[in-house]
């Protein structure tokens, strides 16, 4: 039977409250940021679909015949299929990396305001992910769509 480690035994290192404030402020800000990151992709994934239903409709049985013509629109779709793949990636990875900010955030604050006498500890709100990379690439080719 194994035993446990001793947190007794951990090295402490004491930080003052004022900076462990002005480093979850940083935190919060970044996890913000990281918010507004979000919508920005999310808007521009609008635009791409806009493009998409644009080409779309320029695809008429005329068209089609018109072998120069479809082919450009072919590749221009593929790039933006391309775009919508980093999108997904980079959604991800926000929303990891949100999460990561808010559990450290979550920790500091349990950890440099600690409890009151007869308090309770506090419990650390946010469990970092268990991943440290939600996504990966390895290849991307133009016109094939891979779902996470």
């Amino acid at each position: 039977m194994a035993s446990s480690p001793d947190p007794s035994s951990d090295p402490v290192l004491a930080i003052p409250v004022l900076v462990a404030a002005d480093i979850q402020d940083a935190l919060l800000t970044s996890l913000h940021d990281l918010h507004r990151l979000q919508g920005l992709l999310d808007h521009a994934a609008g635009n791409l679909i806009q493009r998409f239903g644009d080409a779309d409709a320029v695809l008429t049985p005329e068209l089609t015949q018109a072998h120069p013509r479809l082919l450009a629109l072919r590749e221009a779709l593929r790039n933006a299929i391309t775009e919508l793949q980093f999108h997904d990636m980079a959604t991800q990875l926000v929303a990891h990396t949100g999460k990561v900010l808010e559990a450290c955030s979550s920790q500091l604050s349990a950890e440099a305001m600690g409890s009151d006498e007869g308090e309770e500890p506090a419990v650390v709100q946010s469990v970092p992910p268990e991943r440290a990379n939600p996504v990966t690439q390895s290849e991307m080719d133009a016109g094939s769509i891979e779902l996470f």
